[in-house]
């Protein structure tokens, strides 16, 4: 009997960071003869399309809220980040969201939500269609057993001798503060004639079919309070498109010629409000007589003039830079993380906010890496983490350590597998 070809729909919002692990979904899945369809932001099309995988436009569309580096500035730095994201960014524009998803939901098998795709769980009641949900990070999650760490709250943490009750009324008391925010979608709903669901927020993220915790383990085991018919896979790592062979030949020239450099990165949000984060860190650099590169992205703000000892590459894919730095200086977006992680080097995190001070404090656990919160970072504080970093070897065996599991890790399998037998 001929295997059966599907068509998923893989709905991702955010940076490219949350964009990635879906990229390689996709691509495990048409290796496997299936059809894969991105459907997100209009400002990916062209890594989506460039990289082979059909593409869709779903609202709303950044620009509507002004410039990227705006956007990205008051999402980052603004005490009301999160509610900008979530009710003026996602929720005010949930009809024209579920307007677009659903046309390109016809003649779909399956659709697979991100945390931020609201209208997919709509889109897939309406039609009858399977739905799978996703998480990248723990803190997605929202785990009482093993709870994340704020980075608007970090003195939460201390809390956590004190059980779960004190967290059970901490998300309740969040999830009543921020229900208004949910108002259009409810009034959607009832447009669509749906029945009431629990917060889209909060546990109505969630898929009863199921739900791919797209992490390693390593950064969080399961919980007895984690979503019901969860399956924990692995990172589903993707590396972006190769860079020009003079680009190559020009890295491969510079690696060839010291020692292992420090590499800084920021991803390709964070970036965009890196203020004199790249001064400083040539300065620091310099003060420990290393070599250095600096993954600025399209927007720095660097010297006229960089010392011979570093280089700046707007991008270079992570898998080409990583595996030869004598360490990662990054933000612990997820997807950074996960590079890292598998490149097996000492790390250096200095998270700025959503999900990366989490992030950062389980790569600490790991024994791999110290954290410098990114509005503290200054050329001596930089400069001393890094002595400290470089100095223990330990973090460098730790790090190897867990770069073989990780790459052991085989989470395209065990994500597109459990995707196959959902529709069996």
């Amino acid at each position: 009997m001929p295997k059966r070809i599907l068509r998923v729909i893989f709905s991702p919002f955010g940076s490219l960071g949350d964009l990635h692990p879906y990229m390689a979904l996709a691509h495990e899945l048409q290796r496997r003869g299936h059809q894969a369809v991105i459907a997100t932001f209009e400002a990916h099309r062209d890594a989506v399309t460039s990289a082979g995988i059909e593409f869709a436009a779903v609202r709303p569309n950044t620009d509507t809220f002004g410039s990227l580096p705006s956007v990205v500035q008051r999402l980052f730095t603004d005490r009301s980040g999160v509610e900008f994201l979530v009710r003026d960014m996602f929720m005010a524009h949930i009809a024209a969201s579920y307007e677009d998803l659903n046309r390109v939901a016809a003649g779909c098998d399956l659709i697979v939500t991100h945390p931020l795709g609201y209208a997919g769980p709509l889109v897939a009641q309406k039609r009858g269609l399977p739905w799978a949900s996703s998480v990248l990070a723990p803190m997605s999650i929202g785990s009482c057993i093993a709870p994340p760490i704020l980075g608007g709250a970090p003195w939460l943490r201390h809390v956590r001798v004190l059980g779960v009750t004190p967290y059970r009324w901490m998300f309740a008391l969040a999830k009543r503060a921020i229900a208004h925010w949910e108002k259009p979608l409810r009034a959607l709903r009832e447009q669509l004639h749906l029945p009431p669901a629990p917060s889209a927020i909060f546990e109505g993220q969630y898929s009863p079919q199921l739900n791919l915790a797209l992490f390693s383990p390593l950064l969080a085991e399961p919980q007895a309070d984690w979503p019901a018919n969860t399956v924990l896979c692995g990172f589903p790592r993707y590396d972006g498109p190769p860079v020009t062979p003079a680009v190559q030949a020009r890295l491969q020239h510079f690696l060839a010629a010291g020692e292992p450099p420090l590499v800084f990165a920021l991803g390709s949000s964070a970036v965009m409000i890196a203020g004199d984060f790249w001064h400083h860190a040539i300065a620091a650099a310099q003060a420990l007589r290393r070599r250095a590169i600096l993954l600025t992205g399209d927007a720095p703000s660097l010297p006229d003039d960089l010392p011979p000892t570093v280089q700046a590459y707007e991008y270079l894919p992570y898998s080409a830079v990583f595996p030869h730095a004598c360490a990662v200086i990054h933000q612990a977006g997820i997807g950074k993380l996960a590079q890292v992680l598998a490149a097996g080097r000492p790390q250096l995190i200095v998270p700025v906010a959503f999900d990366q001070p989490d992030n950062a404090a389980r790569a600490v656990a790991l024994g791999l890496a110290r954290t410098l919160p990114f509005k503290k970072v200054t050329p001596d504080r930089l400069t001393h983490e890094l002595a400290l970093l470089l100095k223990d070897n330990r973090y460098a065996q730790r790090a190897a350590s867990v770069a073989a599991t990780i790459q052991a890790e085989d989470a395209l399998c065990v994500a597109c597998d459990t995707l196959e037998a959902l529709l069996r």
